[in-house]
């Protein structure tokens, strides 16, 4: 089979000709028809994570068709069409994933290949609303939005939010799935084609967070006073502004944050955080029962995903450049065929 290769750090990713893989005991072999990029991809080929074990077939996200199974698993499985959780061993704590949790790409071989073999229990029906493309974008970004700002953060139909960074898979999503839930949607980005961008799909408004007094601009367009003005944020950003998050949070707010994109979080007042009874969460990833309630809530709602670009799996280089870049609006795609 054609497959994506990281040989060494800071090096291009290449196709290459591996062996396909077969389904073991408990396992399903899917023949994958879409894969999506997810940042941790050019993390990976940084070499930023600990313990990295290289050559390694990249991708956390994919969508498929079952083509065999192995012992144990109902045969019926094969020919149905599929998409992944990428997030293997959360556990049996709901609050914390186990010591052996682990995401497809690394260290595991990923979807960035023609065929990948899983535990049948990580693979679920594809929203029959959804293209192969769409349902590969779903896995890790949107289960990343839904435990953040439905499990760690609570939404509540009829509460403010203010999604950070607008543009980014995760962040789409949490955007979707408030609006969806019947929130107010404010978003930030760097970028005002994004933040327009962001309006057609429910965002109430946003601002640039190019102008150090964003927080300020944006705490005038809400009329949210000095007080505050949103019950939830949801935060990949983190940083030197994630201070100014506590000025635009609610008394008594929560703040959910899943990235570091801008770097360590410093300058924050303490005061802020007691006088207002701040709730900060962090988050990553989710549960297989998370998954399960995501997937759930698209069907649900027939929520569409961002897809920015497609690119052929040949072209995967070409792909996590532009992924580095921060200029995609939506998820990046790699089709296999």
């Amino acid at each position: 089979m054609k497959a994506i290769r990281l040989t060494e750090v800071h090096q291009p990713a290449v196709l290459t000709d591996l062996p396909t893989p077969e389904a073991g005991p408990g396992q399903v072999l899917i023949k994958l028809k879409a894969a999506a990029l997810n940042h941790r991809d050019v993390f990976v080929q940084q070499g930023l994570y600990p313990g990295m074990k290289l050559p390694v077939t990249p991708g956390s996200d994919g969508a498929g068709v079952v083509e065999a199974v192995g012992d144990g698993v109902d045969a019926q499985l094969v020919g149905q069409a599929v998409v992944i959780n990428p997030g293997l061993n959360w556990g049996n704590d709901p609050r914390f994933y186990s010591r052996d949790f682990r995401i497809l790409g690394m260290p595991d071989d990923g979807t960035f290949a023609e065929y990948i073999a899983v535990p049948a229990q990580y693979v679920y029906p594809k929203p029959t609303h959804l293209s192969f493309t769409e349902a590969a974008a779903l896995p890790l970004a949107a289960l990343t939005a839904w435990r953040a700002l439905m499990t760690r953060a609570a939404l509540q139909p009829g509460e403010r939010v203010l999604v950070t960074g607008i543009g980014g898979g995760a962040a789409l999503y949490a955007l979707q799935l408030a609006v969806a839930a019947g929130a107010e949607v404010w978003v930030t980005s760097g970028s005002d084609e994004k933040l327009a961008r962001a309006g057609v799909l429910g965002a109430k408004g946003g601002v640039n967070y190019h102008d150090a007094n964003w927080h300020k601009n944006l705490m005038e367009a809400t009329g949210g006073g000095k007080t505050g003005y949103f019950d939830v944020t949801i935060d990949s950003a983190s940083g030197p502004d994630f201070a100014k998050l506590l000025d635009t949070a609610t008394p008594g707010g929560r703040i959910a944050v899943f990235g570091g994109t801008t770097g360590n979080i410093t300058n924050v007042p303490p005061s802020k955080l007691f006088f207002k009874q701040l709730n900060i969460f962090g988050s990553t990833m989710g549960s297989d029962a998370e998954f399960a309630a995501m997937l759930a809530f698209v069907n649900q709602h027939g929520l569409q995903p961002t897809v920015d670009e497609v690119f052929a799996l040949a072209d995967a280089e070409q792909a996590l450049r532009k992924m580095e870049s921060g200029k995609q609006f939506g998820k990046i795609i790699l089709a296999a065929e």
